[in-house]
């Protein structure tokens, strides 16, 4: 009876191990037409970086060309249309906002979803209903107040008002809030209590390194919004933009001038500007794919 059932089990087996074969070969289609549908426009982007205005204008270039120097002498000497605005001092006023931003809104973020998830206190649904509800509100209508509050309080023209309004976002409390109900043992927070821990030691020490895997998810969207942000800067630091704009608000000028655009500086500066992005998801991207595998293990 059991060699019956052994030879079922085993043509069983080879009936679904086409079905199986034909559904990895499937799967490694779709991925790798989604890969080459992300890798192709960076390697455009790199490709035109190396080629002057003429020869991208003729068409899309799948070899490298001669000029990339001279493009990227172009974006070190801001000539043509951005001569009010240094790529050195771009480069410099993005990373002066994005960095502090970034860990502003992880550091913060985490802080308020942690009081959400381990406390218990009155009126906590409200809170918890009033921040899902700012989620919902997009920048073009928030900027107006906050453009107002800028010129009441004199930082308008200044850094402080794309630094400081990092300390409440609401997308970043939500999904740490998400992520601590599924992975935060309170148990762990009651037992350093006991020991007799303070409330902010037990949450820089003991849970901030649970969420790393988290933060880290987090500081990639909160680093590649900042940086590329160019709505809220242009319209705060419209009165500073020679000496405090930034890298978006330095492209943007680069394509403002119609009659003198020069595309193999523009890509250059792209090919530029993409780059802090790719660093800081290399560095950060062991820390999610932990996550990914913490989230995979089942107790």
């Amino acid at each position: 009876m059991g060699n019956v059932n052994n030879t079922i089990a085993v043509d069983t087996i080879i009936e679904k191990e086409p079905f199986r074969i034909k559904k990895t070969f499937f799967r490694g289609i779709v991925c790798v037409l989604f890969s080459i549908l992300v890798i192709v426009p960076f390697y455009i982007l790199l490709i035109n970086a190396t080629h002057p205005t003429a020869d991208i204008m003729n068409g899309i270039k799948l070899l490298p060309g001669a000029d990339f120097f001279k493009n990227f002498q172009k974006v070190l000497d801001g000539t043509g249309s951005t001569s009010t605005i240094s790529f050195g001092k771009a480069l410099f006023n993005s990373l002066l906002v994005t960095i502090p931003t970034t860990i502003l809104q992880i550091y913060f973020g985490s802080l308020t979803a942690y009081a959400i998830v381990v406390y218990n206190f009155k009126q906590k649904k409200k809170i918890w209903a009033f921040i899902y509800c700012i989620m919902m509100i997009p920048t073009q209508v928030s900027i107006v107040g906050l453009v107002r509050v800028c010129n009441i309080t004199g930082l308008y023209g200044t850094f402080w008002p794309l630094i400081l309004p990092a300390i409440a976002t609401p997308t970043t409390v939500y999904y740490m809030k998400q992520y601590m109900e599924n992975s935060l043992s309170i148990d762990i927070i009651e037992s350093a209590r006991i020991d007799g821990a303070k409330e902010l030691y037990i949450f820089n020490k003991i849970v901030l390194p649970i969420l790393k895997p988290a933060m880290a998810t987090q500081a990639i969207i909160a680093f590649v919004s900042s940086w590329n942000n160019l709505y809220t800067p242009s319209i705060l630091l419209a009165t500073e933009t020679s000496t405090k704009g930034t890298m978006p608000m330095f492209i943007e000028a680069l394509k403002a001038n119609d009659k003198e655009r020069d595309f193999g500086q523009i890509y250059c500066a792209l090919l530029i500007t993409v780059l802090p992005i790719l660093i800081a998801y290399l560095f950060l991207s062991k820390r999610i794919v932990e996550g990914v595998a913490l989230g995979g293990v089942k107790e």
